[in-house]
């Protein structure tokens, strides 16, 4: 079927826009509902960025200090806490750009649409050149409104609509201050922003909960003081990396030369796993690779074809998802389809990333994605949380290689050791990252009534 739109000269100059992809007629539908909304620019105090590129030249990243947020920190309405990095208390006095309470921060280059909300655990905190910052004004909108906005589909289009490039999306802050916003009563923004931040309280419960859960495999382990960059708190010049002593028995074992490969860090967490009844994951499980069709067989819409980048600990996450022909897919499901109880890790790009499947999948898993069946008693909740956690982590950074892209090697993956706690201690880890995933899931749930409301009262307006 062909679709088309009809637009006024008036129109075009004043966009001064001509491509067809800014006139889709999905686009003006939705941008007619907003037309009597006031833009950005005039309900924010300010909205800027980090400035010039030659700020990143002062930026050096630091193991503790001041956050420093890039677009992967960036979830719906949430910063995301999975890998921060920081920067020193020094070089933050130097840059342009600090965040305040309630700033909203979203992307400006490649996966566009999120914004989050800067709230004060965060500060003080920074961003990069690649984000912007919301400075709203609090007499003319709820920030919590706003960004909830921002992130329904009606923010979405918006973000869409005005992105320009070829290869990688962007937009200028000329762009995003032109974003029309709906501005409803105060009582109506009052009743988002309850729902908004219930959300928020949810996600933080699951986060403490995951964390009481990693805390009880440290301290099973003894590894409550161990350092995943240096190895323990206390310790002599050996014990934190500065050098050591390594047998040539041992190198030719390895096949590896290189000093990272022989951190001491690294001989004392082998230790402490095979302390423990340490087993290779290749003998408590089978382990095989997914498929790789080529970017030609992606789709805009099908079957999921699930990636490294779609996979975070917490489950398939929603952004730049790609798809297959359902020819492909039935011809694949067999072979490359994960199963509920089956743990999907990464080995490449992102390293030894893994999570447990607990609804079906109707999708394929991707080459750079391991399916994981268990063969032993052994809870999965447990070992992908043992793969997350520093126990995994630091076995993945010693082993994994790459110059440009890091790749975890099918034998080396098989090698990583597992240890393996008691039955009870299983399950009482398994109960806590169980809770914490339910709990993650209602915090979503809870922002999707909050956009749906929102999405509802602009659908209802003539």
């Amino acid at each position: 079927m062909i679709t088309y739109s009809i637009i006024q000269k008036s129109q075009l100059e004043g966009a001064k826009r001509l491509d067809a992809e800014y006139y889709q007629p999905e686009y003006l539908a939705l941008r007619k509902k907003l037309f009597s909304s006031p833009i950005l620019d005039k309900i924010s105090k300010k909205i800027t960025d980090f400035g010039a590129y030659s700020q990143m030249n002062f930026v050096e990243y630091t193991e503790s200090g001041v956050r420093f947020l890039r677009n992967q920190d960036i979830g719906e309405f949430f910063i995301e806490n999975s890998e921060p990095i920081y920067i020193s208390n020094d070089i933050y006095k130097k840059l342009n750009l600090k965040l305040e309470e309630h700033d909203i921060v979203t992307p400006r280059v490649g996966t566009l649409g999120n914004a989050a909300v800067v709230f004060k655990e965060y500060l003080p905190a920074s961003a990069n050149q690649n984000l912007a910052q919301i400075k709203p004004d609090i007499e003319k909108i709820d920030p919590v409104y706003l960004s909830v906005f921002l992130n329904s589909k009606f923010g979405h289009f918006q973000f869409d609509q005005f992105a320009t490039g070829n290869v990688q999306p962007w937009l200028n802050l000329s762009q995003i201050k032109s974003i029309k916003v709906f501005v409803p009563p105060r009582d109506f923004q009052e009743s988002v922003k309850i729902l908004a931040l219930q959300a928020l309280q949810e996600r933080n419960d699951s986060k403490s909960l995951y964390s009481q859960a990693e805390k009880l495999l440290l301290e099973e382990l003894g590894l409550t003081n161990f350092s995943a960059k240096g190895g323990s708190a206390s310790g002599g010049e050996a014990e934190s990396g500065l050098w050591s002593v390594v047998k040539l028995s041992d190198v030719k074992k390895a096949n590896r030369i290189d000093a990272e490969y022989f951190q001491p860090r690294h001989q004392k967490l082998y230790s402490l796993i095979r302390a423990n009844g340490g087993i290779a994951l290749g003998e408590l499980a089978t382990i095989k690779k997914g498929f790789e069709p080529g970017s030609e067989a992606y789709q805009e819409e099908g079957k999921l074809f699930i990636r490294v980048s779609s996979i975070s600990r917490d489950g398939i996450t929603d952004k730049d998802q790609k798809y297959l022909k359902d020819e492909l897919y039935q011809k694949l499901k067999k072979d490359y389809e994960p199963k509920v109880g089956e743990i999907l890790l990464t080995k490449d790009a992102s390293p030894g990333m893994a999570f447990v499947v607990r609804e079906p999948i109707v999708g394929i898993i991707s080459g750079g994605v391991l399916r994981v069946k268990l063969r032993e008693d052994i809870e999965p909740e447990y070992l992908a949380l043992v793969i997350n956690s520093l126990v995994g982590q630091s076995q993945v950074e010693r082993d994994a290689g790459g110059s440009i892209i890091m790749h975890w090697k099918p034998d080396q993956v098989k090698a990583l050791q597992i240890p393996i706690l008691s039955k009870a201690i299983q399950q009482e880890i398994t109960e806590l990252v169980r809770k914490s995933h339910e709990t993650r899931k209602k915090a979503k749930e809870l922002l999707e009534s909050a956009k749906q409301k929102v999405e509802n009262l602009i659908e209802q307006q003539r």
